[in-house]
């Protein structure tokens, strides 16, 4: 029973080390869009924190990038018929969903025309958005803001779904909580599955990254209020170069390449 217990173990584990070379192997063959790459997700949840922070801070006391808290203030206030309060909830509520749609869209649209993905796009939007919206003067209402962040952020997390054939949310970290617990304790169970730790390390800096993001944005409120969102500009930028880069010479003749999770 000993023997055929030992011989069990390697047949396992030598399964597991196929699995891994296999999968290598498929990354090579296949290779991963820019777009795809782990380090974009970093910038873009970073500026997902990032959002979420400065709108709830400055900007009227809603969640911006993700709407489980607003749909949850939204149910509350039905429950309490604050009616006036509900309505004002649907306003971000309302925005994401239409930012989603629109985002489906023109993602269509746009690859017909195989000059630039619609990722790389859509960070120019963001962008331009983001300066435009710091320019604003303060006696513009916060609807105004809450309805064009809800509007990008939900166009970003339709967009941006898989970085390097795992799923990953840019806007907001409920799931990365869940990856991180469950790929740590898979880790614990199976000591030589290194991708199991690899994983949760990943969604762990996802987490972080999405708290230094609502760092920064709460310090900068503090010393800039409005003109705070012009922090985001530091990741966006940064990711804007990568992927037009990646469009215009590095990936020039794959655009017309469909990114994993799409």
């Amino acid at each position: 029973m000993k023997d055929y217990d030992e011989v069990e173990q390697n047949v396992e584990q030598l399964e597991n080390e196929l699995e891994e070379v296999e999968e290598e192997l498929e990354q090579e063959e296949e290779g991963f869009l820019e777009c795809e790459r782990w380090r974009c997700f970093l910038l873009l949840i970073t500026v997902g924190g990032f959002f979420g922070a400065y709108t709830f801070s400055v900007k009227g006391g809603v969640f911006c990038n993700a709407q489980t808290a607003n749909i949850v203030l939204f149910g509350m206030a039905l429950g309490n018929m604050d009616w006036s309060r509900a309505a004002y909830l649907l306003i971000p509520i309302s925005s994401y969903f239409i930012g989603t749609m629109v985002s489906e869209y023109l993602a269509l649209k746009i690859k017909k025309y195989r000059k630039l993905r619609w990722d790389t796009i859509l960070i120019g939007i963001e962008i331009i958005t983001v300066i435009i919206l710091g320019l604003l003067p303060s006696s513009v209402p916060d609807q105004v803001f809450q309805v064009t962040i809800n509007f990008i952020c939900a166009m970003q997390f339709n967009t941006f779904r898989q970085a390097e054939k795992v799923g990953m949310a840019t806007t907001f970290v409920t799931n990365h909580i869940r990856q991180t617990g469950s790929f740590f304790v898979r880790w614990l169970r199976k000591r030589h599955e290194k991708k199991y730790l690899n994983r949760s390390l990943r969604h762990l800096c996802m987490i972080l990254c999405f708290i230094g993001g609502a760092v920064l944005s709460t310090v900068m409120c503090h010393y800039f209020k409005d003109r705070a969102i012009w922090g985001s500009l530091i990741f966006l930028i940064i990711l804007q170069g990568d992927l037009l880069y990646a469009d215009l010479v590095k990936e020039k003749e794959l655009l017309d390449q469909v990114p994993n999770g799409h």
